[in-house]
């Protein structure tokens, strides 16, 4: 229980709560965009892995309530760490230049809100498919491929047309890796495994998998602006 209450009420331990938590939303980041992917794979093969994770409630649910749970103990920990290291400056610096820290580190807390208004949006959009934000005038709901599953693909497809749609997306997708190009790295300090030998390597190899993740999530709402699906999806 002591252990429980340092975590929470020390700042080193809220460090170690976002570095965790991060961690946890990180792996799945990586695990959503390989599933997500699979739609250039076509209908069949994205049709049945939605499928199977609507086919287990048992085992979707849990995992949602544990990402929530993550989200909000990375969120809260981010505020009280910001607000914390405003009360040990109170005056603030007359004129302001940021020695030693990038925009990204900068921007943490205003990206990671920003992002969390876009899961939010994405989690309406298409997981519980409200008809009167997708702005396509049609209802995901009854979206059914030949094998009655919930037509994935089709969803999609209809959805990223709209360019409105994908380009709020790929502004957060941007704002996310902007946020994994820090985050990722800072985890690494947080845990203690950042030194000065380690540092360029871990610091560069985060701004790589940022970019990597940027550009696998991206694929998506860009290839179907440039056309693709448009043959099956009438």
């Amino acid at each position: 229980m002591n252990i429980i209450a340092y975590l929470f009420k020390s700042s080193l331990g809220k460090k170690y709560i976002m570095a965790v938590t991060g961690c946890c939303l990180f792996l799945f980041v990586v695990g959503h965009m390989v599933g997500n992917l699979q739609v250039f794979l076509g209908p069949e093969a994205i049709n049945r892995y939605g499928h199977f994770l609507q086919s287990n409630p048992e085992l979707i649910w849990p995992a949602r309530l544990g990402l929530l749970t993550m989200v909000a103990l990375h969120i809260w920990s981010a505020a009280r760490l910001s607000v914390e290291n405003r009360a040990a400056r109170p005056v603030a610096y007359q004129t302001y230049k940021p020695m030693g820290s990038s925009y990204a580190s900068r921007t943490m807390l205003m990206g990671g809100l920003i992002i969390a208004t876009f899961i939010i949006y994405h989690l309406l959009h298409f997981t519980f498919q409200v008809q009167a934000i997708n702005f396509t005038g049609q209802n995901f709901v009854d979206f059914t491929d030949a094998e009655k599953r919930h037509d994935i693909f089709k969803m999609i497809v209809t959805g990223f047309r709209n360019p409105l749609v994908s380009g709020f997306y790929l502004l957060s997708m941007s704002l996310l890796c902007l946020h994994l190009s820090h985050g990722v790295s800072s985890m690494f300090q947080s845990i203690g495994w950042k030194n000065d030998t380690y540092r360029p390597i871990i610091d560069k190899g985060a701004c790589l998998v940022a970019g990597v993740i940027f550009l696998g999530y991206s694929s998506i709402p860009v290839a179907i602006l440039l056309g693709f699906g448009k043959d099956v999806v009438k």
